[in-house]
């Protein structure tokens, strides 16, 4: 299993990165405590350009400024007050697109992704949607900017193979109100995976 490169994230086309994400491992060591879960559900944000984006239009505050930092750098927010979201920042630096990462599959450190969730057994909810994954994972506010070249959290590739037929595409969840963006077809998924977060799923 390999890292990906830096250079993977550093490509122009956001919507291609979110859809060769899936299939890819997330891998988290947090004082020698590895979890990991294969990723079955991302959404594009084309920065600039994007309503449904933190930073369209050039936006930038203390809560999205690492969306302009370097391809690779983790970007973390909270939703709700209460969910840690993670997302991967993609692009050349100033240009802020970047993947939200809506689901894994878990694969290691089971045990641990249940005793941070809360939850008694696992089930498809442990790492269904983003906020549960990131809780599961261990990753929050506090991993914001860290780049995924380090071995505390990084996405690898195992070798594993999606088949272009399994993967699903549609409009992105939660982002209504962004008009005519809400409607973009940048959501890809793995169809029939039962931990993948929202409708479509087959």
């Amino acid at each position: 299993m390999k890292k990906l490169p830096i250079q993977f994230y550093e490509r122009k086309d956001v919507l291609l990165i979110a859809k060769e994400l899936i299939g890819k491992i997330i891998v988290t060591n947090f004082e020698g405590t590895i979890t990991s879960g294969r990723i079955i559900e991302t959404e594009a944000y084309v920065g600039l350009t994007d309503r449904a984006s933190h930073s369209f239009g050039g936006k930038r505050t203390t809560r999205n400024e690492h969306m302009y930092s370097v391809a690779g750098t983790v970007y973390v927010y909270i939703c709700y007050g209460m969910h840690h979201l993670f997302n991967v920042v993609t692009n050349e630096t100033n240009l802020p697109d970047a993947v939200l990462i809506r689901a894994v599959e878990p694969i290691t450190g089971i045990d641990t992704m249940l005793k941070r969730t809360g939850k008694p057994k696992l089930d498809n909810t442990l790492t269904k949607g983003p906020g549960n994954e990131a809780k599961a994972l261990g990753i929050s506010k506090r991993k914001y900017k860290k780049k995924l070249d380090n071995d505390e959290i990084y996405i690898a590739d195992d070798g594993f193979k999606i088949a272009e037929t399994t993967i699903g595409i549609s409009r992105r969840i939660g982002v209504e109100g962004s008009g005519d963006a809400a409607l973009l077809p940048y959501r890809f998924y793995v169809k029939e995976n039962v931990f993948v977060s929202g409708s479509p799923n087959k």
